[in-house]
């Protein structure tokens, strides 16, 4: 049997570090080749990292809690073929390499960042690596090099972890809520109220992926200027060819046809004519995408949302988009997606009639500017023109609401926006094909 180190895996575009949540397995198991060993996060998904080989799980290197960057030794495998990729070196545990130097060798595209951040921590003479995550937290929270130098670390060598950092955070907010009337008052993303409890009120904890929608949807409050436009939206031709073509559908591919995919088909056509809603802001500069990249928002079982994103949407069809659409909803609820799934959204639409909801004011997910909600598909009278003159009928109606950011996103765009998304649903072909 030969030794082989298991590596933290790369996990998405953007994700250059993982925080080890649990290990499934523990030393001296037995494991086979792609059978999962530990859970990782990410500030994107929880996962879980399958064995490199079949074997006994030898020694874990890293502790439960730990940050750890991509392409770090995690674990020692005794692999029972000997053939293997790669020989361990003799002590990987007491590897030479610094955190700056991992990150560098797991995410070479990201070198210019990784350096000027070490030259930062060196400049106030503090010695620690801080990781992008911690950087990005102090610079929000306006943390400067000296007090962050001072915030005590429990990662591996002394390194700050986020979670390091909202214990920080936290106390600090406490600190500035008692001080003195002349000092700074506690940031308004972070309000402390007072909640009375009573001895039939039932305590529950929030989870992790709970705790991380809430601290995004106030940040996002905070960041950008919401204002929300509605249209309402004729949908009675698609009513009508879905309820005519779902039954050939399903025998077809296999799978239901949802609305979803009309609406999101809509919107990347839309995206098209008005590319300036598919930006993101960075301080004073507006970053145009060149790709549309829709997510949408999935509910879980537990009652937590997540957004999967759907990749170039605007180059496929109905039925590549519908394909795509029940994929990701699958794979969301049985916890199966990736990093790269939920990475590189620049607009997203939220299925509120799902839920029987008319309409919603949605929040928007940083950093894109724009986010539009469904309603319900409801049966009204409505006046129709007709050749002979103006009938009252029965149509399908919905109503679009569109949440934008008023920082670059003015009322006109806001509005042409929605209203040529409702245009495209109203002209859709009742004569078309799958």
């Amino acid at each position: 049997m030969a030794s082989v180190e298991m590596l933290m895996p790369k996990m998405g575009e953007s994700i250059i570090e993982g925080t080890i949540l649990t290990w499934l397995k523990k030393e001296g198991d037995s494991i086979e080749q792609d059978e999962s060993v530990l859970e990782v996060a990410t500030d994107k998904v929880d996962t879980e990292v399958p064995a490199t080989h079949a074997g006994v799980l030898k020694k874990i290197l890293v502790k439960e809690g730990d940050v750890v960057a991509v392409g770090a030794p995690i674990a020692i495998i005794e692999a029972e073929n000997g053939n293997v990729d790669a020989s361990p070196s003799p002590k990987a545990e007491e590897s030479t390499n610094t955190p700056k130097e991992e990150l560098i060798a797991a995410a070479p595209a990201n070198t210019s960042a990784i350096l000027e951040e070490a030259q930062t921590s060196q400049a106030s003479n503090d010695s620690r690596f801080y990781s992008p995550l911690v950087k990005s937290i102090a610079k929000e929270e306006g943390i400067d090099a000296n007090e962050l130098a001072k915030i005590p670390g429990t990662g591996k060598e002394g390194r700050v972890t986020k979670q390091d950092m909202l214990n920080y955070l936290d106390n600090r907010s406490q600190k500035t809520a008692a001080a003195p009337v002349n000092t700074p008052a506690p940031s308004i993303a972070e309000p402390k109220v007072q909640v009375s409890i009573s001895a039939t009120d039932e305590i529950i904890e929030m989870d992790r992926m709970r705790k991380m929608i809430a601290q995004r949807m106030v940040d996002s409050k905070r960041i950008s200027a919401h204002v929300t436009s509605f249209v309402e939206a004729d949908m009675t031709n698609i009513v009508l060819w879905r309820e005519k073509n779902k039954t050939a559908y399903r025998a077809k591919y296999g799978e239901s046809i949802t609305y979803t995919p009309f609406f999101i088909e809509a919107i990347a056509r839309a995206i098209r004519d008005f590319p300036m809603i598919n930006i993101s802001i960075d301080e004073d500069k507006i970053i145009k995408k060149k790709d549309i990249n829709v997510g949408m928002a999935v509910a879980l079982p537990s009652g937590n949302l997540i957004v999967p994103v759907i990749k170039n949407a605007d180059q496929l069809n109905l039925v590549g988009v519908s394909k795509k659409v029940n994929d990701l909803a699958n794979r969301a609820r049985n916890n199966k997606l990736t990093a790269d799934d939920l990475a590189g959204g620049t607009y997203t639409v939220s299925n509120v009639g799902s839920f029987g909801n008319v309409m919603g004011t949605p929040i928007i997910p940083q950093p894109q500017v724009a986010i539009m909600a469904v309603g319900a598909i409801v049966k009204k009278p409505a006046v129709v023109e007709t050749p002979t003159g103006d009938v009252i009928a029965i149509r399908h109606k919905m109503f679009l609401s569109h949440s934008y950011d008023h920082r670059v996103v003015d009322g006109s765009l806001g509005g042409m926006f929605v209203r040529r998304v409702a245009d495209y649903l109203e002209a859709f072909d009742l004569n078309s094909t799958f």
